[in-house]
């Protein structure tokens, strides 16, 4: 590729690389932008295959300085970590034989534009047509060096700094291995074709937080990120599994600035406090920035009220928590499944100032490792410092924790030596060293046998790739806990695919093992269901499935079927409960009694009658109308059973024959001993010639007519509706469920009580029109006087049934009321007619017998002047005393 050409296509790379070529500075080290400490920023190992790395040595310097302050663990760790697998590979004879790796290795300082400018040394062999370096030493003779041609990348670490660089090595095909960038962007093979890692992404991570979120019934949650790709896409990465899992919401996504002003953590915390609901805080941010979150919590007094849950940044690093511990505690966080190599203890425990001078920042490291100064001219006058002995001993004169991610830089630079080895054997069968297909390397080849690989890591895992360059999900999850004033990360489960989470293991602040709630809304009690606010599913409010509904399943209420009624939590239906007047009941009772005693009243005189049957007294009340009258009453009485016993078929049925059959009888019987007497005395006015149907035999075809309409009505009503029983659930479908019942009754309506009444209703009145007509009569004449007192409390009777009845139509009572309204109502009836009618006459038969003789007879002139005369002389006295005119007539008019 020619310099032209590269620049035509890549301007604004080229105008970059100008700027960085105008700043070169020859040789092994630079000196970074910015004033203070001068860090040396590269290292040089020779040999015959160059593999570049990327280690964040120092972190992001503040007031315009490139650099900041050394990170032991993150930095020196795992830059020698990659010395260490150089080492071990350079004398693994099985593996790349004959060919020894070098490096050249660069501090990004944490800074993904500063870790640009670095990596443009990788690319300088490829871009420069004179790329020769002269150098003289003293005056002596040139020393002419080329630059090494870098075949692969180890690195970067963070996923902001891992971007950058990949949209640099891409352009030049340089294969690039990350230990520890996990951003889900780089899964992206058509942007990042070059870029590969043996941690796995933050989808993973992502599906593994929610897992976890789930399993602590959390549903409520916010986001933290620090402001790049590694934050903000893991973010995005966890938002976007918790929406396709469902079940957990986000509260509010917050974003640390890259350059954050001052008090701009207390500001988030405030920020978080907005949605107090939402105690646990999923972190996807830079140790730097979780330590001062740490403090900016502490600050607002906020120990214990949020739940951190941190990703593999936070691991199980003690930086993050130093003296923070409070605030921490029952965070958790989740680390990419790891094991501390002991090999690398043992290596780096040996290190010391003689044997590691091809680390230029071991120097740093050892005084910051170990609290002294290396030059005396360092050492200020009355400081603590002391001078470094070069005796101090990594281990014993200082702690020591192996970094989380060193296992994964090992793996790393092997995935590199494995593809390298493979590649050698294809391409170089036989040859010692390298051959010409691979001087110089292909990039495009070599990506090929990267992604191939599949060896067992330093830790005994396997290190495979997918087509995305992605290793796969192990996690280990650990929990910070002080345990007896000793804080530490304590493994609490593992996520492979699947989440094995130990809860009864998990300590929360304050040491207790209750787990804390970060939900938005309180479970619904059951018979509740959930009203969702918009937009935000996790969050809703409770109603309460009232009347006749239950809750049908978490979000809806139904009604119940129209003869069933909700439990008592509303959680289901159950029967409605079916009620009957019970013989039992005190509204049955009673009425039972009054028909008891009346049915005995009843016989008692049918018996007397009987027995009497050609008395005077007997003849004079007419016989035969008597005894119908008197079946009637019996009927009445007999109604008040059938009105109480359980509804059916057949009850039913007996319901509607009899209940208006037995009203119709007596006042069929009553209205013709009316209508008889009226006849009578109406014609007496006229003639002395008796009226037509005055016998008995006309007067029982009168009754039995009257009656036979009743009955013809009753079939017409059998034809129409057939009669059956009915549970009627809307009669006391009661506000309250509780107090629904199902009524088991016959199918008569009100209405059909009212027309099954009707007749019986009309024969009275009638009866009372013509009991009003004859009241003239003398008492001592037939039975007009009894029959009209009977026929007037009969009417009151009636006059007050009709509002008691239909009164209580909403009554809960209802059934009750108007049953034993209706029964005790028909018996009074009867029971009125029984008293005033008969008993007169069963006193004088069995008390007065002398009174219960025959007189002597006189044509029927005779006896109706008699009456009539008698009516018009009343009130001077001139009747005739013991009933005489009245038997008189009876008896002549029994035989006409």
């Amino acid at each position: 590729m020619s310099g032209g050409y590269f620049c035509m296509e890549r301007l604004s790379f080229c105008l970059l690389l100008s700027a960085w070529s105008w700043g070169w500075a020859p040789g092994g080290a630079a000196k970074p932008k910015g004033q203070g400490y001068p860090h040396m920023n590269s290292i040089r190992i020779d040999g015959d295959i160059t593999l570049g790395g990327l280690f964040p040595v120092h972190g992001r310097g503040v007031e315009g300085k490139a650099c900041g302050e050394l990170k032991k663990e993150k930095g020196i760790h795992r830059l020698e970590a990659m010395l260490f697998a150089l080492d071990r590979i350079n004398n693994d004879p099985d593996l790349l034989p004959n060919i020894t790796l070098g490096a050249r290795i660069l501090d990004t300082c944490s800074r993904d534009t500063h870790a640009l400018e670095q990596s443009l040394t990788f690319v300088q062999a490829l871009i420069e047509k004179d790329s020769t370096e002269v150098r003289c030493v003293n005056g002596g003779p040139p020393i002419i060096t080329k630059p090494e041609r870098v075949v692969g990348v180890i690195g970067a670490s963070g996923s902001s700094v891992s971007i950058m660089v990949a949209n640099i090595l891409r352009l030049f095909k340089i294969p690039q291995i990350s230990y520890a960038s996990t951003a889900p962007d780089l899964s992206d093979n058509s942007r990042y074709d070059f870029f590969s890692r043996v941690v796995p992404s933050d989808t993973y991570q992502a599906q593994a937080m929610v897992d976890i979120v789930k399993a602590l019934k959390w549903n409520y949650v916010s986001t933290l990120a620090s402001e790049g790709s590694y934050g903000e896409s893991g973010v995005e990465a966890f938002i976007q599994k918790s929406r396709e899992d469902g079940g957990v919401c986000v509260a509010q996504s917050v974003k640390i600035p890259r350059e954050p002003k001052p008090g701009e953590f207390d500001k988030i915390i405030r920020r978080l406090l907005e949605t107090s609901h939402a105690r646990a805080v999923i972190i996807f941010a830079n140790e730097d920035d979780i330590r001062r979150v740490l403090e900016a919590a502490k600050r607002a007094n906020q120990t214990g009220h949020f739940i951190w849950m941190g990703s593999d940044s936070w691991g199980s690093k003690i930086s993050p928590v130093l003296h923070l511990e409070e605030v921490a505690e029952g965070s958790v966080t989740i680390l990419p499944k790891r094991v501390s190599v002991k090999g690398f203890d043992r290596y780096f425990s040996s290190r010391t100032l003689d044997n590691n001078r091809r680390n230029i920042w071991f120097a740093e490291f050892w005084e910051e490792n170990f609290h002294c100064k290396l030059s005396r001219h360092a050492l200020k006058k009355g400081s603590s410092i002391k001078k470094c002995t070069n005796r101090e001993r990594i281990g014993q004169d200082s702690s020591y924790e192996q970094e989380g991610k060193v296992q994964f830089v090992i793996d790393a630079v092997y995935a590199m030596g494995h593809a390298l080895h493979n590649m050698h054997k294809n391409l170089c069968p036989g040859k010692v060293g390298l051959c010409p297909r691979m001087d110089p390397v292909d990039g495009v080849e070599l990506l090929k046998y990267i992604r191939n690989v599949n060896f067992s890591g330093i830790a005994g895992t396997p290190v495979t790739f997918n087509e995305n360059g992605d290793a796969p999900g192990r996690y280990d999850i650990y929990q910070y806990q002080i345990r007896n004033s000793t804080p530490e990360y304590k493994v609490i489960g593992q996520w492979t695919d699947h989440l094995h989470l130990k809860v009864e293991s998990m300590l929360w602040p304050g040491g207790g093992s209750q787990l804390p709630s970060s939900i938005c809304s309180l479970p619904c009690k059951p018979g509740e269901r959930k009203k969702l606010v918009k937009g935000i599913p996790c969050c809703w409010h409770c109603e309460r499935c009232d009347g006749y509904q239950y809750q049908l399943d978490e979000f809806h209420c139904k009604r119940c079927h129209f003869n069933e009624r909700p439990n008592e939590n509303h959680t289901s239906c159950t029967p409605i409960p079916i009620i009957k007047l019970e013989w039992s009941s005190p509204w049955a009772v009673v009425p039972v009694f009054i028909a008891i005693v009346g049915i005995i009243a009843t016989l008692f005189v049918v018996v007397t009658f009987v027995r009497y049957n050609d008395t005077p007294i007997v003849k004079a009340s007419g016989r035969e109308l008597s005894y119908v009258l008197l079946t009637g009453i019996f009927l009445c009485y007999a109604t008040t059973f059938l009105m109480i016993a359980e509804p059916d078929l057949s009850t039913c049925s007996l319901r509607r024959i009899f209940l208006g059959l037995g009203m119709s009888i007596s006042y069929a019987a009553l209205l013709t001993k009316t209508n008889r007497i009226y006849r009578i005395f109406e014609q007496g006015k006229k003639s002395v010639s008796a009226p037509r149907f005055i016998s008995p035999a006309s007067q029982l075809v009168i009754t039995f007519s009257l009656i036979s309409l009743q009955l013809v009505g009753v079939c017409i009503w059998f034809i129409v509706d057939p009669s059956h029983s009915v549970i009627d659930y809307e009669d006391q479908r009661t506000t309250n469920p509780h107090f629904a019942r199902g009524i088991l009754k016959c199918d008569i309506s009100d209405l059909s009580l009212i027309c099954l009444l009707g007749y019986s209703m009309l024969l009275m009145v009638t009866c009372t029109v013509y009991a009003i007509k004859t009241r003239g009569v003398p008492e001592t004449f037939n039975e007009a006087k009894p029959i009209g007192f009977t026929m007037y409390t009969t009417c009151i009777v009636w006059l007050a049934f009709i509002p008691i009845f239909f009164g209580t139509s909403q009554s809960a009572e209802k059934m009750y009321i108007q049953t034993t309204t209706l029964t005790i109502s028909v018996s009074l009836s009867a029971s009125v007619s029984l008293g005033m009618l008969y008993m007169p006459k069963v006193y004088i038969i069995l008390f007065h017998p002398e009174q219960n003789v025959p007189k002597r007879k006189r044509s029927l002139k005779a006896v109706v002047t008699a009456a009539t005369m008698s009516n018009k002389f009343s009130q001077k006295g001139g009747f005739r005393p013991n009933g005489e005119a009245k038997s008189e007539l009876c008896e002549n008019l029994e035989t006409q």
